[in-house]
């Protein structure tokens, strides 16, 4: 049996988390780590510090969060895995999915660096998600969490460095490689690499299952992003993220999602909620072109996207998921399919 410190400080993925670990009765300090780390530009070349401020701009500039807010939290967070003089132990509570994921090899850099040394850290990995757990769960859990290792801290070095890289081709490298001492990281970056654009249409996976999704019926935002949801090996995204997503699709040209109406959609604020909830969303001619394979939506559109250290632009080139060799490819889009074909 494991005795637990008097002084630990637990860190976990957001708030809800933090919640059910509080209720459970989770001895020490927690702290939510937060960062949408899937969404906008990742340099793992940079300190903690130097990124949470780019971190906190990028999610102020998509509306998100108010910017005074967002970086006062994450400098909160920064100061305490900075000052751990007080604590004994570091426990890291995370899930099997993208978000958790990309945050759990954030931090295992950051402790391989040499941070908190001398100190005891131990990581739960949940398959699944923290807030439905009991309290005896989490007791249990507890109670038996593992040390990390030293292969963990460098497997989780590696895959920060090329989770950060200009270069995605790190990713693809470094899952030929085993991966089993993080056993969910292979699953949640090949699920990365699938928001690059697709080599049949110029889609992400996740805006080619919301244009699906939204052609099949789930015409709300709401019920899109449910369906959505359903579809993923481990649920990553929030309602808020995944609106973004239908932004980024629509707009007065060349849209290829639309309200019912015509209008373009807009990410929801407190006058627009409602309309999130309950208002109709179609898929455009255009949408339904690109969906099937006939048009590219890299060809299109002109709006960018940063997935990790990679910053994509429109266009034909640059990096594409091919869906059927499910691996990383260069340039134009290799899977074309000509109007009035079928494959």
């Amino acid at each position: 049996m494991k005795s637990t410190p008097t002084r630990r400080l637990n860190i976990t993925n957001g708030d809800s988390a933090a919640g059910t670990l509080a209720d459970a009765g989770i001895d020490g300090k927690i702290i939510a780590w937060r960062d949408v780390l899937h969404e906008g530009p990742v340099d793992s070349s940079l300190s903690l510090e130097e990124l949470s401020k780019r971190r906190a701009r990028f999610i102020a500039e998509q509306g998100w969060d108010d910017f005074a807010h967002v970086s006062g939290n994450f400098a909160e967070r920064d100061h305490a895995i900075r000052h751990l003089a007080y604590f004994d132990e570091v426990v890291l509570w995370f899930e099997d999915d993208l978000y958790d994921q990309l945050q759990l090899i954030q931090l295992l850099d950051f402790f391989a660096a040499g941070a908190g040394k001398g100190k005891e850290l131990s990581l739960v990995v949940v398959d699944g998600y923290i807030p439905p757990l009991s309290a005896q769960q989490i007791a249990a859990l507890d109670k038996n969490r593992p040390a990390v290792t030293e292969s963990q801290l460098q497997l989780g070095r590696k895959a920060w460095r090329a989770f950060g890289s200009a270069d995605p081709t790190a990713i693809a490298e470094l899952l030929n490689e085993p991966t089993s001492d993080l056993p969910y990281l292979a699953r949640a970056l090949t699920r990365h690499l699938e928001e690059f654009p697709s080599s049949v249409n110029g889609l992400s996976r996740s805006e080619r299952e919301a244009l699906a999704a939204i052609e099949a019926g789930h015409s709300t935002p709401v019920r899109a992003f449910l369906e959505v949801a359903r579809l993923q090996e481990s649920i990553f995204l929030g309602d808020i993220i995944f609106y973004s997503y239908l932004q980024r699709l629509s707009g007065r040209k060349n849209a290829l999602v639309t309200w019912k109406d015509g209008r373009p959609v807009v990410s929801p604020d407190s006058r627009r909620a409602r309309e999130f909830v309950d208002g109709e969303l179609k898929v455009t001619a255009l949408g339904r072109e690109v969906l099937s394979g006939e048009r590219d939506w890299q060809g299109i559109t002109t709006r960018g996207r940063w997935l990790g250290g990679v910053e994509l632009t429109p266009g034909n080139g640059g990096w594409r998921w091919d869906p059927e060799r499910r691996e990383l490819v260069r340039g134009k889009r290799v899977n074309t399919r000509k109007p009035g074909k079928k494959r």
